[in-house]
């Protein structure tokens, strides 16, 4: 194993970074820096959040800034404030007796008006997030002319968040002959194309295999009906009482409604999403770093950049959309070399899912069950008194106040102070789970015996997927992937037309020209007569019952005719397009029920 020193870090650094910890270089910046630190080197390098890449990029950056021009040297381009905020104070960290070196971290929702100011007085590094920078380089504020040093950190995210223009933009303003480093946790074909674009014969450094998931992280799924989420969610959080995680969610709306729930429960939660001023946002992260709270229950894009240490538990409140989500998502935990748990709570629908995240990832989730309400209160109760165990006692401070106190409970036994103790803290989950239900979980089958039945039932896979999930009512949309529609728009158009009721979305399956999605059973209709009035990019949305057995059907089974084609106000040129369309979606049945 090599050294800083060996690496060809400074004296002045290697001080700063020995005082805060660091002794050994860690495997990524044993890898990047000695190739950082000669000129004229590309890097795009793979590594999972939380392997020291700001210091595999910074601590060359710093070295390598000559504090006597004062103009910008480096620019660090990121997605999130909140991870260029925890850039630029490693940064500062690492640079502590390097004298005169100005680090300046840009990012919206703050004073403009300050960063301008610290530009024009100069600065050497720039941290920012794309938005910002695009608005003082309009304004003709920032000048990257003299940057002869870029980083893209979490690339991937930052193009999944719509900054491919704003990154394209940015590095036109830099000179040609710069170094560019683009780290990423996942190798997507747009990070591929961007490094083509402006990284020349780049050096490709992975850390790990490329897309896999942290070593350390042990992923567990717990396989229930969608009807049973939250209070599986409670089961899991009461079976953990250190836990200090997030619990990530697919839509703002269901990120308040689980935070709102559990706070209502008694637990330490909050929820940080993108409608929440940054001032909230600051608030709520400010609360959960310093663990004022147990629980963040977050939207994957409110998380990109979040930086938080020794995070226990990162809970799947169902799977995204995407294998890169996934690996984000549990990259929040299992950190430093440090262990984490990534959970994921699911329904039958989403197996798929799963088994391509494990592929990807090259790792198996290991199917969970719940845990039951007496092995919660177990659990619960051995908290407590490692509680009482740890408590510091203050002999001077309380020695006054014993006599009264032994007074007070002299008519105690010791076994009885000890049961009163006990409960005081542990009633609430005796009382809870005394008669609470336990939790169905289906049967999941392994992969010999799925395969074995679909031998027997011949079609079986094509039948189970056309049925609905049990409590669950499955729907036709007469819109599909053509016509812009995807799982978000699904989602937004429920949430944006049915505000008074809560919506549990199950699974949802795309087409060409249209779509199937599930609800309860006991809102489906509320859901048909609501989306029946929408439209969507436009057009008129129809929502049907749909029939397992024979495509699209009335509430009980009896057929019923499309309305899209025969819609009153449609024009002749629509008409058209829908006999266009209507013949498309004949196709489309066809692969659906020969290849779904």
């Amino acid at each position: 194993m090599k050294t800083f020193e060996e690496l060809g870090i400074s004296e002045e650094i290697r001080k700063a970074i020995e005082e805060m910890g660091y002794e050994y270089p860690m495997p990524v910046q044993e890898e990047v820096i000695p190739y950082l630190l000669e000129n004229g080197n590309d890097v795009v390098a793979l590594a999972q959040t939380g392997t020291g890449k700001t210091a595999a990029f910074g601590l060359p950056l710093i070295q390598k800034t000559d504090t006597k021009r004062n103009v910008p040297q480096a620019l660090i381009l990121c997605p999130t404030r909140e991870l260029c905020l925890q850039i630029s104070g490693d940064l500062t960290d690492y640079s502590k007796y390097i004298t005169d070196l100005k680090i300046l971290p840009v990012y919206g929702g703050s004073s403009i008006d300050s960063q301008i100011r610290s530009l024009k007085k100069g600065v050497h590094i720039i941290v920012a997030t794309p938005g910002r920078l695009i608005d003082l380089l309009e304004r003709g504020v920032a000048n990257l002319s003299t940057v002869t040093n870029v980083v893209m950190d979490e690339a991937d995210e930052m193009l999944n968040m719509g900054f491919t223009d704003s990154i394209n933009a940015i590095l036109e303003q830099v000179p040609q002959d710069r170094n560019t480093l683009m780290f990423s946790a996942t190798m997507s074909p747009e990070i591929s194309r961007i490094a083509k674009t402006y990284l020349h014969n780049a050096k490709e450094i992975v850390i790990g295999t490329k897309n896999e998931g942290s070593k350390n992280v042990h992923h567990t799924a717990y396989i229930i009906h969608a009807k049973d989420k939250y209070a599986a969610l409670k089961r899991i959080v009461d079976y953990y009482p250190q836990i200090y995680g997030i619990i990530f969610c697919r839509t703002r709306k269901e990120t308040q409604e689980i935070a709102d729930k559990l706070i209502q429960d008694g637990y330490n939660a909050d929820a940080l999403h993108g409608e929440l001023s940054q001032a909230q946002r600051d608030l709520v992260m400010q609360k959960f770093r310093q663990r004022n709270l147990q629980l963040l229950v977050a939207t994957d894009v409110a998380a990109r950049g979040l930086d938080v240490n020794d995070l226990t538990h990162v809970i799947n409140y169902g799977l995204p959309d995407d294998t890169e989500s996934y690996t984000h998502r549990s990259g929040r935990t299992g950190r430093a070399g440090k262990t984490g748990i990534s959970i994921a709570i699911i329904n039958l629908r989403e197996k798929g899912k799963m088994r391509e995240i494990e592929r990807i990832i090259n790792k198996k989730f290991t199917i969970g069950i719940l845990p039951s309400g007496k092995e919660i209160c177990e659990q619960q109760l051995i908290k407590v008194i490692d509680d009482i165990e740890k408590v510091k006692v203050n002999e001077q401070e309380i020695e006054t106040f014993l006599p009264g106190i032994y007074r007070k409970f002299e008519w105690l036994s010791k076994e009885d102070l000890i049961k009163r103790v006990v409960s005081m803290e542990f009633n609430r989950f005796l009382d809870y789970y005394k008669n609470a239900p336990e939790i169905e979980q289906p049967k999941v089958n392994d992969n010999k015996s799925e395969a074995k039945k679909r031998k027997e039932h011949g079609t079986d896979k094509q039948k189970r997927s056309r049925k609905a999930e049990y409590g669950y009512t499955r729907l036709f949309l007469n819109m599909g992937k053509s016509d812009g529609c995807f799982t978000n728009q699904i989602i937004d158009l429920v949430n944006r037309n049915i505000k008074k009721h809560r919506i549990e979305i199950g699974r949802i399956d795309l087409m060409q020209n249209f779509s199937f999605f599930e609800v309860p059973e006991e809102q489906a209709n509320i859901v048909v007569k609501a989306l029946n009035k929408a439209s969507m990019n436009g057009r008129k949305v129809v929502v049907e019952y749909a029939d397992e057995n024979n495509g699209k059907s009335g509430k009980n089974g009896k057929k019923i005719k499309s309305k899209t084609a025969d819609h009153a106000k449609t024009s002749r040129k629509e008409r058209k397009n829908e006999t266009t369309r209507s013949s498309k979606k004949k196709d489309d049945w066809r692969q659906f029920f020969n290849n779904d």
